[in-house]
């Protein structure tokens, strides 16, 4: 009986909005959308997750219901831009971008994607406080056997599906396991980045007190700057030294050597891969889909510390990578919305 109630509440809730999307007419003309993952308490006036500052300083003051994700939607009154909380890690990432890009109510053919999110910066490649633009997305399926059963000669017990140990020279994916390469609009990424890469991003002494104690990675020891980088997405919440260098492995060996780790994070893959389906539905356009991660953590500790300790200890970092994450894509965001008569039809870089 209690399923039967529940069906028949979800079922109403999209015949709400199935009607809601006959009532305004035709679907919106949307310009760009904003992708987070997670808020913390409400959407403004509060302590700020990733969605807070979009919200509040893109005036996307009406709410609209959305019974296919996890969090109201929020838009400007003009109706032109979207923000959407998708839920962390993969599986909500997916279903969450699947549910948009299949909404009666928008027209997303012509809108250009901004996902944006915290993440654990490699200290290697920058710093907390840092923006990234990727070009690849890269997943972590994979096979895997317990460290302490691997032969003595591994890095570690993590290695790709129907190869048999870790870094093979080469490396191509089955069809049936596309689900670890995701190639975004490189010549947007570019673009972007041109636009923001001398921005003077926030810092705080006490962020900036922490990074002091990265010796031996210079990168990591900057005040927050931009940067060309990609991300590595998992579910596991992983941490260290031996996972680090797996990453950086990882993003390597799958994208032939031409993407560079910078940013770990639990859902772009997933966005992506809906992304891509969509595409083929002509409901979205993936050439102007763009990953804009910010480091709020490092995802190694410092020099002296232990991996538990780090991967336990809060965010330091956390309100300087929102910051940043907000003034880089709030600054590609205007451009592109500003300049409609041009970016409708024309990606930008292309």
């Amino acid at each position: 009986m209690r399923l039967r109630s529940l069906c028949i509440s979800a079922f109403m809730l999209m015949f709400v909005c199935v009607v809601h999307a006959a009532a305004q007419g035709k679907p919106w003309p949307i310009r760009a959308v904003i992708v987070v993952t997670f808020e913390i308490g409400a959407d403004t006036g509060d302590v700020p997750g990733e969605f807070q500052l979009w919200a509040e300083r893109e005036h996307l003051d009406e709410v609209i219901a959305f019974p296919g994700g996890v969090h109201p939607l929020r838009t400007n009154k003009e109706h032109t831009v979207l923000g959407m909380v998708s839920g962390t890690t993969l599986v909500n990432a997916t279903a969450s971008m699947m549910a948009l890009g299949l909404d009666p109510r928008f027209d997303l053919t012509k809108a250009y994607f901004l996902i944006n999110g915290i993440a654990g910066v490699d200290p290697k490649m920058a710093s907390v406080g840092s923006a990234a633009w990727a070009t690849y997305a890269v997943g972590d399926v994979s096979r895997e056997i317990d460290p302490h059963d691997a032969p003595k000669e591994w890095p570690y017990g993590k290695f790709p599906v129907s190869a048999k140990a870790p870094n093979p020279e080469s490396y191509a994916q089955a069809p049936w396991t596309r689900s670890n390469l995701f190639e975004l609009n490189g010549k947007l990424a570019d673009w972007a980045f041109e636009q923001t890469k001398n921005l003077k991003l926030v810092d705080d002494p006490v962020v900036a007190a922490f990074r002091a104690e990265y010796t031996g990675f210079p990168n990591a020891q900057k005040p927050p700057f931009v940067l060309k980088g990609d991300t590595f997405a998992s579910d596991y919440f992983w941490h260290g030294d031996v996972m680090t260098q797996f990453a950086r492995d990882w993003v390597r060996l799958f994208t032939g050597g031409k993407g560079v780790f910078v940013m770990t994070e639990m859902e772009d893959s997933g966005f992506m891969n809906a992304i891509e389906r969509l595409t083929e539905m002509h409901r979205v356009d993936r050439r102007r889909v763009m990953i804009l991660r910010t480091g709020s953590n490092y995802c190694m500790p410092r020099p002296g510390h232990t991996a538990v300790e780090s991967v336990t200890a809060p965010y330091i970092g956390t309100r300087v990578a929102l910051e940043s994450g907000w003034l880089a894509g709030s600054t590609v965001l205007h451009y592109l919305t500003g300049h409609w008569e041009t970016t409708a039809e024309h990606v930008p870089g292309e």
